[in-house]
């Protein structure tokens, strides 16, 4: 009889067999080399279990005999002492390791020049999920004729992926099987490959045939379909079903197309946007076992996304049909988009909603903060913000522009768009406060469009560059206190105390005009509001939003902002106070405050305040004012001023801001912003529009300037973060810094 050698397959299928020929054991030696770094291991063993041990009993080469055992278990040892390993089936501890009971082993028979082994290159692990070994199925384990080892060991590629025996019936291909067209055909081919773990290589592919083999050299695996006659419909007319190869050596699969990942997780993605690239990973290895790239992923996902939001090119070509839905859906919005004259490439966008125009104009301080944050799209691009407060103190977006690149050409545009919005709907142009971090384009923008504003600078930005001057957050913590000053001799007062910590950073803070931040000395009212950070007060859905298409990423601005309308107006009709909230808890405090004060009246309006700890401030409730300024800065009563009016019996509530009460408040959320339909309906609104139907001739096109490569940054940096000084790492094996021990490359 020929020599044969035991190749050992293994796959997700946990059942291995031995083959058809394994009544026949003849006396000849049956190698199987065996390397020193290859592990075997198997969990708790049952009835025809194969069990994969470890030895540490003996020094030298170990029998390992076949003999009878009741539960016929197949026990391969593993030497750590000693240089050889051989096979033994033995019966129990007392039967001859050399014999075989022909009853229970069907003439099974080894003698003691039977040797296992296995190359160097291939691990097998066999888990202790794998339960049963059968000796009937011929695909997993298998009895073959022995090739020539006389060379050396027989290497075998590691198997990544090893191919699966019993698949689902919806993956089974048999013949006569019919199929709508040749796409289908070879979709279903492709399919049963990936179930299956194995790839195939198309041999020929025209309209009437399809032929295809397997991949692995050697493996007479090969299907053959062709079209019926007549008809579209495919059949599949030969197919060889045995396989040799024992799976893939290699992560993902061949068939496994960015298009087939795409269509696997498209249900997922549709119920879930925000899943990861890394659950997709995760899902499909689960569902079919094999894994695939990050990159291959990331690209499924986009590519099902681009489906379902639309594509950014698209995006920026419907930009003047969306413009004209947003004026046609809320009348008296502002919507307009520009592109470059040469080539229509985008340049700007600028959209103010009709209710956002309305609140901010009848029911808000005079009081605007701009802002800007990266586009983290396809495309390079900066969104601009214009927000104002409400009597509540929350953010009240005004107005928002998108343009191709941050520059102060771009800044003055948007502030003279910003500016017309307010000349159009105000008779009398408001005296506005506006906050910033004060760069070149929006000082130009404001000196250009409202020269009689009082500009602020916002102190999130300048403490953030002390922070990185100075680097000493109890001298950061003393310019918040002097910035919060309410009159010169108290912001004196803190100047003095950062000058004791540090002579260098007062000097500094001097070069300052502090007419520009400090509250003892802006001019403008900024009702305790010294920062314009809108983005990072955003920060919770502006994020995902700026990652989205141009108009995906507007109508999430809209749908938000409609939200925001309908829930504060709904909020402030459950309120019984005559103060919003926060001015509410404003003037109570101030109450508590003021028992403790002695007053003496000089006139109807003027009263003198005695406090035992601040001294004496002089009130006049006629103009609201108050020596300590906290009642002008504020807008509502100081304890000084509650004090008075308690005095002479007067309602305390009457003497603050219109805009502090709740009834303008609800103006201020009294309009709607309305939806606007699917992309899909535009051009039948338009029709059905017969009045204002007009031909929206220009298209815009993409900015030529694309997202750089690597992954964009998903988190916006704090101010408060953007000095801090990053940890020295160290490496504790060359004693160097800017490293770890594990990125180390010095030599040894």
């Amino acid at each position: 009889m020929a020599n044969h050698d035991l190749v050992l397959r293994h796959g997700e299928n946990p059942e291995l067999a031995l083959g058809q020929n394994h009544h026949d054991f003849g006396q000849e030696d049956h190698g199987l080399g065996l390397g020193h770094s290859h592990e075997l291991g198997l969990g708790h063993a049952h009835d025809h279990d194969l069990v994969l041990g470890q030895s540490h009993e003996h020094e030298h080469d170990h029998d390992l005999g076949l003999g009878h055992h009741h539960d016929s278990q197949l026990v391969l040892g593993h030497d750590h002492h000693g240089h050889t390993s051989e096979l033994a089936l033995g019966q129990g501890h007392d039967e001859d390791p050399h014999s075989l009971d022909s009853q229970d082993h069907d003439g099974l028979a080894m003698t003691e020049n039977h040797e296992l082994t296995l190359t160097d290159t291939h691990h097998l692990d066999v888990d202790q999920n794998m339960d049963q070994l059968s000796l009937e199925q011929a695909h997993e384990l298998a009895l073959q004729p022995a090739h020539d080892f006389s060379h050396g060991p027989l290497a075998v590629a590691p198997v990544v992926q090893s191919r699966k025996m019993v698949v689902s019936p919806e993956f089974q291909l048999a013949v006569g099987q019919e199929f709508p067209d040749v796409m289908s055909c070879r979709r279903a081919i492709r399919n049963t490959a990936i179930a299956c773990h194995f790839e195939i290589q198309t041999v020929k592919s025209d309209k009437t045939r399809f032929t295809a083999k397997c991949a692995a050299e050697g493996c007479p695996w090969r299907i053959h379909a062709a079209k019926l006659p007549g008809v579209p419909t495919f059949s599949i007319r030969t197919i060889h079903d045995n396989h040799s190869c024992v799976g893939i050596n290699h992560l993902g699969h061949q068939q496994a197309s960015v298009q087939w990942v795409a269509n696997t997780v498209e249900e997922r993605l549709r119920e879930n946007p925000h899943c990861k690239p890394k659950e997709i990973l995760e899902e499909i290895h689960k569902s079919h076992g094999i894994t695939l790239s990050y990159k291959q992923a990331w690209r499924g996902k986009e590519r099902i996304m681009a489906a379902v939001r639309g594509s950014f090119e698209e995006g920026y070509r419907l930009l003047p049909e969306y413009c004209r839905q947003v004026e046609r859906t809320n009348p008296g919005s502002i919507a307009r988009v520009y592109g470059n004259p040469d080539d229509n490439c985008f340049r700007r966008l600028f959209i103010s909603f009709h209710a956002s125009i309305y609140g901010f104009v009848n029911a808000c301080r005079p009081l605007i903060g701009l802002d800007r944050t990266i586009l983290k799209n396809k495309y390079l691009g900066t969104l601009f913000l214009a927000t104002g407060f409400d009597g509540d103190g929350a953010l009240f977006p005004l107005a928002f522009g998108v343009v191709d690149e941050e520059t102060d050409e771009n800044w003055i545009w948007f502030l003279s768009e910003l500016h017309e919005l307010l000349e159009k709907n105000t008779e009398n142009m408001p005296r506005l406060t506006i906050l910033s971090d004060r760069r070149k384009g929006i000082i130009d923008g404001v000196d250009f469009n409202f020269p009689t504003a009082f500009h602020g600078h916002c102190m999130r930005n300048l403490s953030e560059t002390f922070r990185k001057e100075f680097n000493n957050s109890v001298l950061v913590n003393l310019l918040w206190e002097a910035a919060n000053a309410l009159t010169v001799i108290e912001f004196e007062t803190k100047l003095l105390e950062i000058e004791d910590t540090s002579p260098e950073a007062v000097c500094w803070i001097r070069r300052l005009p502090p007419r520009l931040w400090a509250t003892a000395y802006f001019e403008g009212t900024r009702y305790g509001h010294l920062t314009a950070n809108i983005t990072e007060s955003l920060n919770s859905w502006i994020l995902d939003a700026s990652g989205l298409p141009i108009i995906q990423m507007m109508e999430c601005i809209r749908r938000q902002l409609m939200t925001w309308f309908n829930e504060r107006r709904e909020a402030s009709m459950q309120w019984a106070t005559i103060l919003v909230p926060a001015a509410e808890r404003r003037v109570q405090e101030a109450i508590e405050r003021a028992r403790g004060y002695q007053v003496a009246r000089a006139n109807e309006a003027e009263f003198e305040v005695i406090s035992p700890h601040e001294g004496t401030n002089i009130v006049d409730i006629r103009n609201r004012c108050c020596l300590c300024r906290g009642w002008q800065l504020y807008g509502v009563p100081c304890a000084h001023g509650v004090a008075a009016l308690l005095s002479c019996r007067q309602n305390v509530h009457r003497y603050t801001e219109s805009c502090f009460t709740v009834a303008t408040y609800r103006k201020t959320y009294s309009q709607t912003i309305h939806p606007i339909p699917d992309k899909t309906l535009w051009n039948e609104m338009s029709e059905q529009d017969q009045a204002e139907e007009r031909k929206v001739d220009i298209i815009i096109n993409p900015p030529k300037s694309l997202r750089p490569p690597g992954r964009p940054r998903k988190k916006r940096i704090r101010a408060e973060d953007r000095g801090r000084i990053k940890r020295v790492v160290h490496c504790s094996r060359c004693n160097q810094t800017g490293h770890f021990r594990t990125t180390c490359a010095a030599p040894i």
